[in-house]
């Protein structure tokens, strides 16, 4: 059996679990066929043979797949991510209100089949804790969304963010992501209305007839998109448990993780070496750990339109803003954590990357416009 430490336990630089070692062979001199930011081809074709979607927009989904010479069958038994561009051939005027409607509707569709090789370790999952545990697996079955976890003395936070390179689609998988997972939390453990789920966009007005699926759940406006889990909540024991199942899957969910690190962008690559370690910043350390040169690196991630300094500052601006919801936190404690000797430089650099300082930050995600709390029901201090 695996163990299964709780989340609780880790330390605090835990954010998207990553392999213990992270190779990556550029021997053949081309560059490495990345598989598109996608979504699970069973909870896609599920959404097909649902009501989610008008019959236009299934007509339209099932011409792609035509014209790509395969079929939803196959879809299924190849088990193949489902690109999210399909999304945006569907639905050319998405915008944030439908992409937040969108992912309501979908998530509403969600089963406990849906997704693949985690299917088995949700259902067997002991505890409420152990199913947030599941999200460090999430590239296995989608690279469209990324979680980034933090630990705190109240709970869990799960940062969010979409990686489809489209901000609309980026709002309709964040919010699929997060309230189809509130809503297997239902399934599995029971109503948890302490755990709710935060958007980082103004609140659509089709939501407010929505009260099925979220009621007080759901919150916008939010610096930035995440779930909160009370510790309590961490707690709940689930329906199904068997830890034999869980072990033996989570084994599996390793191994799988692992393969797929060859077909991982070199961008990828180095921003998981830097989840390890955010102090790091010289990028000869990186390349050394990689097993490539300096330049070799460089020229990789050119190639995929980016530097090794956009790549470190898009990770320490995302944990900059997670850690910074935690207000037993301290600033200098933050800066620390990210490798800044100086916290002036850290508060310097937060304000390049927001517009605003980090108190600046906080009082504003603690009041909100008007006085209300932005972040509300977060269970924060």
């Amino acid at each position: 059996m695996v163990d299964r430490p709780s989340i609780l336990c880790l330390p605090v630089r835990l954010w998207l679990w990553s392999p213990t070692s992270i190779y990556c062979d550029f021997g053949s001199g081309g560059a490495v066929r990345v598989p598109e930011p996608g979504v699970p081809p069973l909870a896609f074709v599920q959404l097909l043979i649902s009501d989610a979607l008008e019959p236009s927009a299934v007509a339209h989904f099932r011409r792609i797949i035509e014209l790509q010479g395969t079929s939803e069958v196959e879809l299924v038994q190849r088990d193949r991510q489902v690109p999210i561009r399909w999304f945006r051939e569907v639905y050319p005027d998405l915008d944030p209100d439908g992409a937040t409607y969108l992912g309501l509707a979908f998530a509403e569709k969600a089963q406990l089949t849906s997704f693949g090789p985690l299917s088995l370790p949700l259902v067997s999952a002991g505890s409420v804790d152990e199913i947030f545990q599941l999200l460090g697996y999430l590239p296995v079955i989608s690279g469209a969304l990324r979680p980034h976890f933090h630990p705190g003395e109240h709970g869990l936070t799960v940062g969010l963010s979409g990686q489809t390179g489209d901000p609309d689609l980026d709002s309709l998988v964040i919010t699929y992501g997060g309230a189809a997972l509130l809503r297997l939390l239902d399934l599995l453990a029971g109503p948890l209305p302490g755990v709710t789920l935060h958007l980082a966009w103004p609140a659509p007005g089709v939501v407010e007839t929505r009260t099925d699926l979220m009621s007080e759940r759901l919150n916008f406006d939010a610096h930035t998109s995440f779930i909160d889990v009370p510790a309590e909540a961490l707690r709940v024991r689930c329906r199904f448990p068997d830890p034999v199942a869980y072990g033996l899957a989570i084994a599996e969910l390793r191994r799988m993780l692992d393969r797929s690190t060859s077909a991982t962008s070199v961008t990828e690559r180095v921003r998981r070496l830097l989840e390890q370690d955010p102090g790091r910043s010289s990028s000869r350390d990186i390349a050394a750990l990689l097993g490539v040169s300096t330049s070799t690196m460089k020229r990789r991630l050119e190639d995929e339109g980016t530097t090794f300094r956009q790549v470190r500052q898009s990770l320490l601006r995302e944990r900059a803003i997670v850690l910074l919801l935690d207000h037993s936190l301290t600033i200098s404690q933050i800066a620390v954590d990210l490798g800044y000797g100086d916290p002036a430089n850290f508060s310097h650099a937060f304000k390049r990357w927001t517009g605003q300082s980090p108190s600046e930050f906080r009082d504003v995600g603690r009041l909100g416009p008007g006085g209300s709390a932005v972040l509300s029901g977060s269970g924060r201090p």
